[in-house]
């Protein structure tokens, strides 16, 4: 079996030791991931196969590409490592985080450690011999992409909060710099993403690719780029940068799907400025969702961290 990874795609190869199987019990051993949970990405759409939504019932074949975008499992063998984490809230159901730009968020393949699940692990269990260490990976940001994020501390709470991701409940705001000036104050951007067929580690728009909205607004005008306030109404890979590359207004030095766009800029500083930033500007602002004891409503919010303030104030 061969496995493609990106930051947050698991893609497989099906072989010959798995045909016949089916996906959703072939996936539960392979990922970690409840049965009953993939049953029901399976019926969202979060698992195809050769590009295809199929059933949980599904029997895998030789060569079946399959794609999952799910929060990947913490391993129960996972390290513990002591990494700093800026908490914004914490209780005995949730912890809220700020991210930084650069912590990849789960370990993948080449990426052991040093990952934001092995600092929760050592956060939440401690650092003894024999715990079980599984912090609730509901959803991620990219490895470039900083901000709140909201973790689950048991499986009640998990479940819980997947539920209104998937029901899109969960209120999710990003400001992002993009190039260009965005001519409307406000819009509407409803265009379905699918794989990249040259590119298994790309999203692309497709025809056939699933629902995917995002609604953006302006927050500031600068001389060669738009400050934008946007907010996904879907939590699919990659979405906003591929949405906003799909308007002609990439985000400022995403180097995937903004490639080669910092040679447009006129003002030589402005140029040199982005192409020191060393990350996309994108960042994820604030986060609202109902708490999954309390009923309680919450809202986080994270200020731009100090690199993308200056990178403003010299734009």
């Amino acid at each position: 079996m061969s496995v493609h990874t990106a930051e947050d795609i698991i893609s497989l190869t099906i072989e010959s030791e798995a045909v016949g199987k089916r996906i959703d019990a072939f996936l539960a051993t392979r990922t970690g991931v409840s049965r009953t949970r993939l049953q029901r990405a399976i019926e969202d759409g979060d698992v195809t196969v050769n590009g295809q939504v199929v059933r949980s019932n599904y029997k895998l074949r030789d060569r079946d590409e399959l794609d999952v975008e799910l929060p990947a499992p913490v391993a129960t063998t996972l390290v513990p490592q002591d990494l700093p984490l800026t908490i914004l809230h914490e209780d005995a159901a949730v912890l809220v985080l700020d991210k930084p730009a650069g912590l990849v968020v789960h370990p993948a393949a080449g990426i052991a450690d040093g990952t934001l699940a092995n600092a929760l692990a050592f956060h939440l269990s401690g650092d003894g011999p024999g715990e079980t260490l599984r912090p609730g990976l509901v959803h991620r940001l990219d490895r470039d992409t900083s901000g709140v994020m909201v973790v689950a501390k048991n499986d009640a709470a998990l479940e819980h909060l997947a539920d209104q991701f998937r029901a899109r409940t969960v209120e999710k705001h990003y400001l992002a710099l993009v190039y260009g000036r965005v001519a409307k104050e406000s819009g509407t951007i409803d265009a379905p993403l699918g794989r990249d067929r040259k590119n298994r580690l790309k999203m692309c728009v497709a025809d056939d690719g699933r629902p995917s909205l995002s609604l953006y607004r302006v927050v500031r005008r600068l001389d060669e780029f738009t400050l934008l306030d946007v907010e996904i109404k879907t939590g699919r890979t990659h979405q906003i940068r591929v949405h906003c590359a799909h308007i002609g207004h990439p985000v400022v030095a995403d180097s995937i799907y903004g490639e080669g766009r910092v040679n447009s800029i006129r003002h030589t500083e402005h140029r040199r400025g982005v192409a020191g930033l060393g990350r996309q500007f994108l960042h994820a602002a604030s986060l609202a969702f109902t708490h999954p004891v309390s009923g309680e409503r919450l809202r986080f919010e994270s200020p731009l961290p100090p690199a993308l303030e200056e990178l403003l104030q010299k734009l």
